[in-house]
């Protein structure tokens, strides 16, 4: 696919200056030169043109938010110095896999006042001897040669550069984040404290009821026994009367059937 097709499909129904990130990887450049790509992607942060045989940035458009370029596996032999005009603020540049055969080539890098990164890797000029020592004292401004500083300490990934970068905005929110304002956390015990009262209370009168239940029972038990009682003590009583008027009857006729012989 051509470059220029492969941009259009890119935007995705946006407009150029609402994009931040472009990756035209393994797609054709035209006469080894930049198609398609224009100042309107003002607002551009991120592009990639790997393997796209790309051979001259004459026609890179100026773009000053750019911070990390990526140009790995192409045939650019020269004419870095655009860079420095066109992209000013980069950051991260990758120029992997190209042409770039002697240091005169990479000393026009050194207007790029914020580079921090570069990478060489593939290219002739890691052949030469003290490479690294070199570069390094070349372009005094970067930190990282292939992925590694001057004592062989690995570069972080984008991602984590790019983290660093919202550190400050993290914090923030992080602070709003933090915690409750304060009282909050009195007022959370507070209300803690009461729910645990009220269900003090609660189970205190769920005992009471039960207790009450319990006497009312009892109570209820004891009357019918009094009764019982009551009822069997009348009998009783009953029994003696009509006991005693047998008696009296019996005490009776006795007397009158001695009258009767007397007689």
């Amino acid at each position: 696919m051509e470059m220029k097709k492969r941009i259009n499909l890119e935007l995705r129904n946006r407009a150029p200056e609402e994009v931040t990130e472009l990756v035209l990887d393994n797609c054709l450049c035209v006469n080894g030169e930049i198609e398609g790509l224009n100042d309107t992607f003002k607002e551009l942060e991120f592009l990639s043109m790997a393997n796209v045989e790309l051979s001259s940035l004459a026609r890179l458009p100026s773009l000053n938010k750019l911070r990390k370029l990526e140009l790995s596996d192409n045939i650019i032999s020269g004419g870095l110095e655009v860079l420095a005009e066109k992209c000013p603020n980069l950051t991260y540049l990758n120029l992997s896999g190209n042409k770039i055969k002697d240091l005169s080539t990479v000393e026009a890098l050194q207007n790029l006042k914020n580079l921090k990164s570069l990478d060489l890797f593939n290219c002739e000029i890691t052949n030469l001897e003290d490479y690294r020592e070199s570069i390094f004292e070349l372009l005094q401004q970067i930190t990282y040669l292939d992925g590694f500083d001057q004592e062989d300490n690995e570069a972080p990934d984008s991602e984590e550069e790019d983290d660093e970068d919202g550190d400050e905005d993290d914090e923030d929110e992080e602070e709003d984040e933090a915690g409750p304002p304060e009282g909050y956390e009195e007022e959370e015990e507070e209300e803690e404290e009461d729910e645990d009262e009220d269900e003090a209370g609660s189970e205190l009168g769920e005992g009471e009821e039960e207790v009450g239940l319990s006497y009312l029972m009892k109570e209820e038990i004891q009357d019918e026994e009094d009764d019982d009682d009551y009822v069997g003590e009348g009998e009783e009583e009953e029994e003696e009367e009509e006991e005693s008027l047998r008696g009296e009857k019996r005490k009776r006729d006795a007397e009158d059937d001695g009258e009767e012989e007397d007689d």
